[in-house]
This record gives structure tokens, C-alpha cells and sequence, in this order.
């Protein structure tokens, strides 16, 4: 595997989201585990002192049995978004008649019949809320107040943070950014994830928002990635959702800011097959599709009361499962100039 800065020179960055609001503690373990060891560069999980806990638990045992090192990325956010949140509902006023669709689109089997919605389960892909036919599903925020972000910061000592923005909140994200190097962390990159879906934008004032935040990376002394979100969590969906990202790569590789793009919202394993060669791309995020793949031998795992590392037929097939997913981007000839 190169090492993290030369795979985003070379075009050859991978990514696993496991998710701004996931806190299945003992599924990050074993997602971080498997992923690690497939080979990617980086990790991302949610600013939670438990859930960094469980993921670096995963990560040390790939290092000692694979001698592999990703990132250990968290996750915040500068204002309101839909990847903080999670879904919630009554089960008492739910009609028993009722055929339950929301149990259906659920990717996380996270809502239970009679039990409501689990909230540790819920990533908030938001599926469910459009399938309630009476529209009992709500949405509760779950973000992080920027106030705490530096002492997150400094009990988890990660390797970089992710920084979810939206148009007009240049000066929340600063608020944000200040408040991340209270921490006297020192961080290998900042990401800045932004898209245009659902905030009612061009291309052109996509690329003046993401400018004034490099202007003000810049000022504080930090290096960025541009993550360029397509169509949040929604790569598990089909086959059709990489085209949102590799539409949006398109329109912002030639008025994005100097640095490192990577993909992320809708991405699968189709998405590379879309791609010219000589495209612009650092790397790539996978996230809802990652997790679905590795998902049956996360829940028989479970049912087994083992981790999935303590599994290792398991393992060995979730691990070729996951490398399938990861190789073509490790062995990606694309080389950047940034």
C-alpha cells in the first residue's frame, strides 16, 4: 500500500465512511478491521469518544497482524446536515395493520416491529421517513455542538477531521476550524465535504464557497481534501447513484480549489468503470455500498456472539468481498498535480 500522501498524488486514495451518526460499536470494529486490512488509507467515523475507541480497536489488530496503518478521520459538521441525524418513531401509535415499508428500505435493519427505530443502528440515510405512509418517521438532529469539538479532538487524537459544510456558513466553518485546533492536535489534512444537492447552487457559487474555505485553511496553516459529495449515502442503492458523483467531478475539476478532490455520495464499485483516465480524482469515499457488502457477516457474526476477526471464514470471505471493492482503486494509474 503507498503511504497516504503519495495514494493521493498518485490518484489511488480510498476511503471508508462508516458513518457521521453510525454508533454500532461492535459493527465499526469489524468494518475498520476489514477495511484496514483490504488496504484503505483512511477511516472516517463520528465524533464519539466510545466509537473512536471501537474503531481504533479494529484498526490495532489489523496493524499487528497485517502491519497496516490507515487514518483515523472524525467527523463534524459546521451547521445542520442530513448526515447527523437519525430517525425516530413512536412504535405505540404505529398501526398494526400497517405493512411496515420502513423495516424494508431499512440498510441497517435498525428498526424492529415493535421496538421503534434502534438508535444506535440508524446512520440516518433517511429512507425510512419517505416510506412511512403516515409520515410518523421524524428526524432529531445528532450533531456535535462546535463548542465541543476540541475537546473531542484532543480525548481522541485522530490522524485528520472531516469538515461538513453548506453554502453561506464561511463564518460558522472558521467558528469551526478554531475551535478544532483548541485541541493542539496536530492534523495530517482537513477535509471539506460539500456537494450541491439540496442546497439549491451552481457550479460556480459551489467553487466560490469551497475558495473561502481554502482562503481560510490557508490562513490557519492546513491542508485540505475536497470531498466532493455527489448524492449523500446513497452508493448502496444501485448502480445508478455514481453517476450524481462522477457528475459533480465533471462540473468542479476545473474551478475547485488547488488540493486533493475525492469522491463520496452514491460511489460503488461501478464508479471507476465511469471515469476516464486523466480525470482530476485524488481518491475515492465509499461508504453506504462498504457497508453493505460486509453487512451479512457482521449480522451472522453477531448471531455467533463473536467479533468478526474471532470468525475466520468470516473474515476470509468478508475480506475478498471487501478488496473487490477497494483493488481497482489501489491499482488506479492516474497520477495528480495539486
Amino acid at each position: 500500500m503507498f503511504s497516504h500522501e503519495t495514494a493521493l498524488k498518485r490518484g489511488n486514495w480510498v476511503k471508508l465512511i462508516c458513518g457521521a451518526s453510525n454508533e454500532d460499536l461492535t459493527s465499526i470494529t469489524d468494518l475498520c478491521a476489514i477495511y484496514a486490512a483490504a488496504g484503505v488509507h483512511c477511516i472516517d467515523v463520528a465524533a464519539d469518544v466510545a466509537v473512536v475507541s471501537a474503531a481504533r480497536k479494529g484498526l490495532k489488530w489489523v496493524e499487528a497482524k497485517f502491519g497496516q496503518k490507515p487514518w483515523l478521520m472524525i467527523s463534524v459538521s459546521d451547521g445542520t446536515d442530513i448526515h447527523f441525524r437519525k430517525a425516530s418513531f413512536d412504535p405505540q401509535i404505529c398501526p398494526k395493520e400497517c405493512s411496515k415499508p420502513c423495516i424494508k428500505v431499512c440498510p441497517t435493519n435498525a428498526i424492529h416491529e415493535n421496538n421503534g427505530i434502534v438508535k444506535d443502528l440508524c446512520y440516518g440515510c433517511g429512507r425510512c421517513l419517505p416510506a412511512c405512509p403516515l409520515q410518523l418517521i421524524k428526524e432529531t438532529n445528532n450533531i456535535l455542538e462546535i463548542k465541543d469539538f476540541g475537546n473531542v479532538i484532543s480525548q481522541t487524537k485522530p490522524d485528520a477531521v472531516e469538515i461538513h459544510t453548506a453554502p453561506g456558513r464561511i463564518k460558522t466553518f472558521e467558528s469551526c476550524l478554531q475551535s478544532i485546533l483548541q485541541s493542539k492536535v496536530k492534523l495530517k489534512r482537513i477535509a471539506v465535504s460539500c456537494g450541491l444537492e439540496a442546497h439549491g447552487i451552481n457550479k460556480y457559487q459551489l467553487s466560490k464557497e469551497l475558495w473561502s474555505r481554502h482562503d481560510c485553511l490557508r490562513r490557519y496553516k492546513q491542508k485540505p481534501i475536497w470531498q466532493l459529495d455527489g448524492r449523500p449515502m446513497s452508493g448502496d442503492i444501485g448502480i445508478g447513484t455514481s453517476r450524481a458523483a462522477i457528475s459533480l467531478l465533471l462540473k468542479m475539476r476545473s474551478i475547485a480549489p488547488p488540493g486533493p478532490l475525492q469522491l463520496a455520495g452514491g460511489t460503488n464499485e461501478q464508479t471507476i468503470q465511469h471515469l476516464n483516465s486523466d480525470n482530476g480524482l485524488a481518491g475515492i469515499a465509499f461508504g453506504g455500498i462498504a457497508r453493505k457488502l460486509i453487512q451479512p457477516f457482521l449480522i451472522e457474526a453477531k448471531a455467533k456472539n463473536k467479533a468478526l476477526t474471532e470468525w475466520p471464514e468470516g473474515w476470509d470471505q468478508a475480506l475478498k468481498i471487501a478488496k473487490r471493492l477497494v483493488n481497482p482503486w489501489l491499482n488506479n494509474q492516474n497520477s495528480m498535480n495539486y
